[in-house]
């Protein structure tokens, strides 16, 4: 969830970690803090709050002298989110100096036998204990900062990205990975270290991505990547990274989340691409090739994605004619799931970081059964550790609440759907035709409806901005999207909703219906329209106002009716998608929220 960078070069190096922890603030953070050596002094700047304060602090010292330097933003896990919390920690030497994302599971019983060899801790985090471990094997053992590493991570327990660097060697800076995002920018006379590739796409587009284990140390001409359990050299080679630093930018939106969802038409475009054949009018899968139709489908997901695997569902079924089991990865991964030969798991992840999701993933491989991965990150862990990988090409998410990712697995988990189908013989030729062609018109008909339906967001939002609770009804493929919209609600505008499958309502949730709780109805023309219809009318008869999110010709009488651009209603899911993130952005706005970064949230949940 937190930021690192760490930065051996050429240029002022405090400069170049706080332009790449701007570039991180979307992970969310609570705290900031930079490392550097300067006339072979250690310094440390810490600061709670946002980067301003952290700024303010460095202009009243001058630290532009030094070239290798680190930062770091932190969401607090391990003691409260203050200065003192705040990362980078020194050793009790004062000679180190390192940055840690992650959670240390045995922190307490490292951090006692520790106070027993005399070490003083200054803060209640496990990254100190980290920190501390290095330099008493250093001091003790008389052991290189190398070879300290190694052995301090022997007698760690649990996930850890982490940058170190010490005052006996100030140009070289060292980092490791295990289960938690870390990776290579290789530049001209200068190297990265960091959590994620917009922190140093400024400068370089050469990324090399690290695996669990791998130890990396940077000097500002030079890298070398060795197996931290035994320090032996690992070879590996930099890959270029395609998109620049423009498209992880706001480009004159006032929000990147607004940017996003607005970018979805583009999006379906670049997922669609190269995976239809226009001769034949059939999904092209090349990832996919080889491999056989599974039996039987397990979807393991977190929140957005979960939502996207949950919705994917009903398309399995209905066109595939696969069962299907979907998962929230928290829970997948602590039950004892059946998993049987001729079985997929399938993981989705926007980030390929997130670490339930990453747990799942290995259980399925410790039994055996191959797992596919959904992803948007490139060489991000999900892309390694899957035997397929299926990427869905959105282009980098900034904002915390995410919106076209979801667009982008709903495009690739209906193009999988279909691919299934074909090969199965349980969608027709003409069918899957139609299907294919109904998603190329997507994008046109999206970039057309979106400001009208921007339009009237801002309307709704603005009426019913003084609920403090919301229902989300839908029943079908529109539950999932019911429950995705309850959750965009609650991240950017902090207003209490839930997501019901509509047919719930009258075993208790109709309880809490009156007329200052508006229901949220997803009604697009599809089978179970006349039972929404009901569940509406017992809405109505007890005072609730009704928003009906819905589809041109559907008859609907209710306080206020929001029409979507007409479409293929098995794909109207296309729209009414936009439509309720759409809802949330002008709520939060209209609120005051902080919209991109939501209280007490990350963009990537990679600790458990």
């Amino acid at each position: 969830m937190c930021g690192i960078i760490g930065y051996a070069g050429h240029r002022p190096a405090v400069t170049v970690v706080i332009e790449g922890l701007k570039r991180l603030e979307y992970r969310g953070y609570d705290s900031a803090g930079v490392a550097f050596v300067q006339n072979k002094c250690l310094e440390t700047v810490r600061s709670e709050g946002k980067l301003e304060r952290l700024e303010q602090k460095l202009s009243r010292c001058d630290p532009y002298l030094a070239t290798t330097g680190m930062g770091h933003t932190r969401w607090a896990t391990h003691g409260l989110p203050n200065e003192q919390n705040a990362h980078p920690h020194q050793d009790q030497s004062g000679r180190l100096a390192l940055v840690h994302n992650g959670i240390i599971e045995n922190y307490l019983s490292l951090k006692d036998q520790l106070e027993q060899e005399g070490v003083e801790f200054q803060s209640e985090t496990d990254t100190e204990v980290l920190v501390q471990l290095i330099g008493w094997h250093m001091h003790k053992d008389g052991l290189s900062l190398q070879r300290a590493i190694s052995r301090a991570l022997e007698q760690v327990e649990g996930a850890y990205a982490l940058a170190v660097f010490s005052t006996d060697n100030p140009d070289q800076l060292w980092a490791v990975r295990n289960s938690s995002p870390l990776l290579l920018g290789v530049g001209q006379g200068e190297n990265f270290v960091a959590s994620d590739i917009p922190a140093f796409l400024n400068y370089t587009r050469e990324v090399v991505f690290l695996d669990d284990h791998e130890l990396v140390l940077i000097q500002p001409h030079s890298w070398q990547v060795y197996d931290s359990r035994n320090l032996e050299p690992v070879t590996k080679a930099p890959e270029h990274i395609t998109w620049d630093v423009q498209s992880a930018q706001k480009s004159g939106y006032k929000h990147f989340m607004l940017k996003e969802i607005l970018e979805q038409p583009q999006v379906i475009r670049d997922c669609l691409a190269g995976r239809i054949d226009r001769d034949t009018r059939k999904v092209v899968l090349k990832e996919l090739e080889g491999w056989e139709v599974p039996t039987r489908v397990h979807i393991v997901a977190c929140g957005t994605s979960f939502h996207a695997g949950l919705w994917a569902k009903y398309y399995f079924e209905r066109w595939s004619g696969l069962s299907v089991q979907v998962d929230i990865a928290s829970e997948f991964r602590y039950r004892e799931p059946i998993l049987k030969p001729g079985e997929l798991v399938v993981v989705i992840s926007q980030s390929g970081e997130t670490a339930d999701t990453l747990a799942g993933l290995r259980i399925a491989r410790e039994k055996k059964v191959p797992v596919l991965g959904i992803c948007n990150v490139l060489g991000s862990t999900v892309a390694r550790e899957s035997d397929l990988v299926l990427y869905t090409q959105a282009g980098p998410e900034i904002s915390v609440a995410s919106t076209k990712a979801m667009c982008s697995q709903m495009v690739a988990l209906i193009l999988l759907t279909l691919y299934w189908g074909q090969a199965k013989g349980t969608v027709s030729s003409d069918f899957s035709s139609k299907a294919l062609k109904e998603l190329e018109s997507l994008p046109e008909l999206m970039q057309a409806g979106i400001p009208g339906m921007h339009e009237q967001a801002r309307s709704l939002a603005r009426k019913y901005s003084v609920a403090r609770s919301f229902f989300f009804l839908g029943r079908g493929e529109n539950y999932p999207l019911a429950l995705e919209g309850a959750l965009k609600l609650k991240e950017i505008s902090y207003i209490h909703a839930e997501g019901y499958a509509a047919g719930e309502m009258k075993h208790g949730p109709i309880a809490l219906i009156d007329q200052d709780f508006p229901t949220f109805a997803l009604v697009t023309d599809n089978d179970l329209l006349q039972k929404l219809q009901s569940n509406l009318q017992e809405v109505q008869a007890r005072g609730g106002p009704v928003i009906a999110l819905t589809s041109p010709g559907v008859e609907i009488r209710v306080a206020d009716r929001w029409e979507v651009p007409k479409v293929w209603s098995q794909l109207a899911g296309f729209f009414i998608l936009p439509a309720l993130q759409l809802f949330a952005y002008e709520m939060a706005v209209y609120l005051g929220k902080d919209v991109d970064q939501p209280r007490n949230l990350a963009k990537s949940v990679t600790v458990e």
